[in-house]
């Protein structure tokens, strides 16, 4: 931990008066808009020892201090405080689809403030990555955060996804004609460019390559390689990151050929393991996973699958996860909230840790390790004096149960509490 008596900041707020006392120190309130969080245990990081009966201190949007400190003067928030402390979570495979998200310059902000809520800020959220949808409707909601008008999370997007020639899955065939008539279907490499170059133009920070996608009959449509790849190097010539739908081996073969960043799926609904060769090669290309364990369940439940095959297949999903991260993959945390209709993730946290993660790793899923994909971790990820006041405060430890990231008391974006259990 940093050593905040040698601040000059400090020595200068230790003859202010009344404020924070750490480690003998006085930090003095300089102005009302400073935020105060009182925490029963603080998660610095992942990779740091919690500090019990701590605080946070946070001003002008910016962490301030951290540690075992004591109020003297300064009126911890009555909302937020007296729970456990962490960095703010990073749900990285959501989607705003479907009618609460069309229109959405035009919605009033209570509708959409509450919106956000039910499936996003409640749950801890302060950064999201739309992973596909409508690229007008994303930027307009984006253009609202960030503007003040909406307290919601900030959105890192790919816009428009690019799905095989004739390859639109068949999961996506209900959504009406207006939304699947967007999806690009770039028939050769100069169209693919084309397509990540109008996203980014628009204001993307990454694309999305649907691999394979499954097709009516037991058949499946995969992308040519060599359309996957121009897609892929023109969006990391542009800055950003790539994202793939693998759906089954043959498309983690082609993320790799492609050099994607993250998988935005392990292969759910195939009991087949990954090859010894293919996981190590995978791991070797620093190539990330999103693991969405919950999806499984709500698909094969969808499909009427009998229980007997889907718990081989939740466990087959289990193992593949388990086995990646026990050769040293790097996992990502999202759910494909906005897609599925259940956004409650308590479920995802818990089949996490059955698939072998333990508590730090799953927090670091969700704060250190997409700071450090997005390439964000001098801003992000942890509880450090300089960086963003991204917190989240939860209700319960969650060291003894990991559905216990779900029990989110409030959520803090830049400083802003964006919400609170205590207004919902």
């Amino acid at each position: 931990m940093t050593r905040m008596n040698d601040s000059p900041l400090l020595r200068r707020l230790a003859g202010l008066g009344a404020g924070l006392v750490l480690a003998s120190t006085v930090f003095a309130a300089e102005s009302p808009g400073e935020l105060l969080l009182t925490g029963t245990r603080i998660y610095v990081s992942p990779d740091t020892p919690p500090i019990d009966g701590g605080a946070v201190l946070v001003r002008d949007g910016k962490i301030a201090a951290v540690g075992a400190m004591q109020a003297r003067g300064v009126t911890p928030s009555a909302e937020c405080s007296g729970g456990v402390v962490m960095a703010g979570f990073n749900n990285s495979h959501v989607h705003f689809m479907r009618d609460r998200w069309s229109d959405v310059q035009r919605k009033p902000a209570a509708e959409l403030n509450r919106s956000l809520a039910e499936m996003l800020t409640r749950y801890g959220y302060t950064t999201v990555v739309d992973t596909g949808s409508n690229r007008d409707d994303t930027l307009a909601l984006r253009t609202r955060i960030e503007r003040g008008e909406l307290e919601g999370p900030r959105i890192l997007m790919v816009g428009e996804p690019l799905f095989p020639p004739q390859g639109i899955p068949i999961y996506l065939l209900d959504l009406p004609a207006h939304a699947r008539e967007r999806f690009a279907q770039p028939a050769d490499a100069a169209a693919a460019v084309a397509v990540v170059d109008a996203n980014f133009d628009a204001g993307a920070n990454g694309t999305k390559l649907f691999l394979v996608t499954p097709q009516r009959q037991g058949r499946n449509a995969s992308m040519p390689r060599e359309i996957a790849r121009a897609a892929a190097e023109r969006t990391h010539r542009r800055g950003g990151f790539v994202m793939a739908h693998p759906t089954n081996l043959d498309g983690v073969r082609a993320a790799l050929d492609a050099r994607v960043d993250v998988l935005t799926h392990t292969t759910l609904g195939s009991e087949a393991p990954w090859p010894d060769e293919l996981l190590r090669d995978v791991v070797a290309a620093d190539m990330a996973m999103i693991p969405t364990l919950k999806l499984l369940g709500h698909e094969l439940k969808k499909q009427d699958v009998p229980d007997e095959i889907a718990q081989r297949l939740t466990v087959a999903a289990l193992k593949s996860v388990g086995t990646f991260v026990a050769a040293g993959g790097t996992v990502v945390f999202g759910t494909d909230v906005g897609y599925m209709t259940d956004f409650d993730p308590t479920e995802e946290y818990v089949l996490l840790a059955r698939a072998g993660l333990d508590t730090m790793q799953i927090l670091a899923s969700l704060t250190t390790t997409p700071a450090a994909r997005w390439g964000e971790s001098e801003r992000r990820g942890r509880l450090r004096p300089g960086m963003d006041a991204d917190i989240v405060v939860l209700g319960v430890d969650p060291a003894s149960d990991p559905g216990s990231f779900a029990s989110v008391r409030c959520t803090i974006r830049g400083g802003r509490i964006i919400y609170a259990k205590t207004r919902s």
